[in-house]
């Protein structure tokens, strides 16, 4: 059976989250839905990563066997037809050696954390970003996010009900950025990224350094909270619309060709 890898964008708000779910509706069951519109059979797909309800997807990568060879092209194209009118979108599809998987072959996962600090609702971008009434102070909060590189034993990290087998990560990547807009309000992006993450691990990254930025925590204070290994050291979890899972790294590039 040829193997295919779809990289895949999708607005999370009115999913359950990635994983199929019963009687709720996900990514991964819209897209197994549509693969069953080219195919007629149960299809089950595999994810680099399995995002929660409400957080979005730039560069998701997920992998399918199909029954025939599709020219790739064809096949997003065909996905994109029945995936309408919900917000999902292949853009684009590679194929690939059927060891290949989209979770197990990845050396990296990338995410993105916007938030905005403005009073007025915002109309375009509500449910894409978290929204704060207070300025903050990205030096501190980027001397609080040096202090978690590397790696450590990320248990205050990670959600009580996180399955992983370890709380030792290696953090590559935890980058606070200031972004122009035009309304002149404050956004500030979290780049992260490691080769895997504990559940929630970014979002509770992201609510302990936003106490950082409004003054209420020091970069000490995100030491001491890593040092203490419990997760009742951890700051606020943040939400989860202002998330996005923006890209997946390989070895090589399933989709340089494309």
């Amino acid at each position: 059976m040829p193997r295919y890898a779809l990289k895949i964008e999708y607005d999370g708000a009115p999913f359950c989250g990635w994983q199929r779910q019963k009687d709720l509706p996900s990514v991964q069951g819209a897209i197994e839905a549509a693969l069953a519109k080219l195919e007629p059979r149960d299809h089950t797909i595999a994810a680099a990563g399995r995002t929660d309800a409400g957080v979005h997807g730039l560069g998701q990568v997920a992998h399918c066997d199909m029954d025939k060879d599709w020219d790739p092209a064809r096949l997003a194209g065909a996905l994109n037809h029945h995936l309408r009118p919900q917000p999902v979108a292949i853009v684009a599809c590679a194929e690939v050696p059927e060891d290949w998987h989209a979770r197990f072959s990845a050396i990296e996962r990338r995410y993105l954390f916007r938030l905005v600090c403005r009073r007025a609702p915002l109309v375009h971008e509500a449910g894409k970003v978290w929204q704060i009434g207070h300025t903050l102070d990205a030096e501190a909060m980027q001397a609080g996010a040096d202090r978690l590189l590397g790696r450590h034993d990320f248990t205050t990290f990670r959600s009580s009900i996180c399955q992983a087998d370890s709380p030792l990560r290696t953090l590559d990547e935890l980058r606070v950025e200031t972004v122009p807009r035009r309304d002149g309000a404050q956004e500030i992006n979290f780049h992260v990224r490691a080769r895997s993450f504990l559940h929630n691990q970014v979002r509770s990254f992201v609510g302990t350094l936003e106490r950082v930025g409004a003054g209420a925590w020091t970069p000490d204070d995100v030491q001491a909270a890593l040092e203490a290994r419990e997760r009742a050291a951890c700051g606020p979890v943040c939400p989860p619309q202002g998330l996005y899972l923006a890209g997946v790294g390989y070895p090589e590039d399933p989709f340089a060709r494309t």
